[in-house]
């Protein structure tokens, strides 16, 4: 059995290597034949082998959203994974909002610890490493697969460019968050909110009527502060449930945590270009090691194992064009069906 596996990596190795192979067909091919012989094998996962991981002591410690110095254009990575433990009382979305974490980002990276007891003294995986989405570093960047936004500010005169990350919630499937290049139309802290009569009609049926207007206060599911986008009927928000912050749980606007948001919205001018994708799967380079990193594709557009690989070959042959490189089969594969958001380590470069 691990001969197999060996072999499938040389093989895959061998393809990649070569820098005589010049066509697409060729790099499917040796990654299809290496997967489908790799997955002979039973490997124990090595979830922290690929990145640095911190141990935080979490007593009394608060966290807020990360404000990391961008690195240079041909690096895709920052953050890093850290290790916590849950307190006497925790649940995982306890542990989620004290480190600036969705709900189901968390989920994801600990698919084996019971979301609502964990035992006091558990290790909790921080899943704090991202590979920055493929597109201009400015403006607002959202990622709805992801449920994580990026803010690239302004830098200063003699300052170093800085990325804020944040997580949020996004439309449900019946009410999916709409992707495309919009902007910020117009800032409104403590909002009232006139509820879209689609979203009345919705109350009503479940025999919740909301009012035509709510005003400002700890009812409004606005929160404190909202930003209104170019696109109709969609904003950026706070919310007076913070518990879902992570989740697809609106009616297609973006939520964020109340502290987060309190951050968030005197830092951002009207004005500024919002970009929404839809990226299950994105690519980056740290040095000379390439990553992956995975997310479960929307409910609506569910894909079988064999439409994520083709994503990803599009993505890695776009890079090997650029610089070949030598590919780890099994590493990609097992962050295909693990899907947790997590960037893992697939190939690095080959220097002519």
């Amino acid at each position: 059995m691990y001969c197999i596996g060996a072999c499938a990596k040389n093989l895959s190795r061998r393809f990649f290597a070569s820098l005589a192979i010049k066509s697409r067909f060729f790099m499917q091919y040796a990654v299809q034949l290496a997967l489908f012989l790799s997955s002979k094998i039973i490997v124990k996962p090595t979830l922290y082998c690929l990145a640095p991981v911190l141990i935080a002591s979490v007593c009394g410690w608060q966290a807020r959203a990360e404000t990391l110095v961008l690195p240079p254009v041909d690096v895709d990575l920052l953050g890093n994974i850290r290790i916590t433990r849950a307190q006497q009382d925790d649940t995982l979305l306890d542990i989620a909002r004290r480190f600036d974490i969705g709900q189901d980002e968390i989920v994801l990276a600990n698919p084996d610890v019971d979301r609502w007891l964990p035992r006091a003294g558990t290790q909790v995986v921080i899943p704090g490493r991202y590979i920055l989405p493929p597109v201009e570093r400015s403006g607002i960047v959202l990622n709805v697969p992801e449920m994580r936004l990026y803010y690239f500010p302004p830098a200063a005169a003699n300052q170093k460019a800085l990325v804020q990350t944040y997580p949020v919630s996004i439309g449900r499937m019946d009410w999916a968050t709409p992707v495309g290049l919009t902007k910020v139309l117009s800032k409104s802290e403590n909002p009232s909110w006139r509820p879209p009569k689609s979203i009345r009609e919705e109350a009503e049926a479940r025999g919740e009527p909301l009012p035509e207007l709510i005003p400002a206060g700890p009812d409004n599911p606005l929160g404190s502060y909202a930003l209104r986008l170019a696109r109709p009927g969609y904003l950026i928000h706070g919310t007076n449930k913070p518990f879902g912050v992570g989740m697809r749980v609106t009616h297609g606007c973006v939520r964020m945590y109340p502290e987060d948001i309190e951050k968030f919205f005197p830092q951002v001018p009207v004005g500024t270009p919002v970009q929404i994708l839809d990226q299950p799967v994105k690519i980056g380079w740290l040095f000379d090691k390439l990553f992956i990193e995975v997310h479960p594709p929307l409910e609506e557009k569910q894909q079988e194992l064999a439409v994520l690989l083709e994503t990803a070959m599009d993505l890695l042959y776009a890079v090997w064009q650029q610089q070949p490189l030598i590919l780890d089969s099994q590493a990609l594969k097992q962050a295909l069906e693990k899907q947790n958001g997590i960037p893992t380590a697939v190939g690095h470069s080959v220097r002519d």
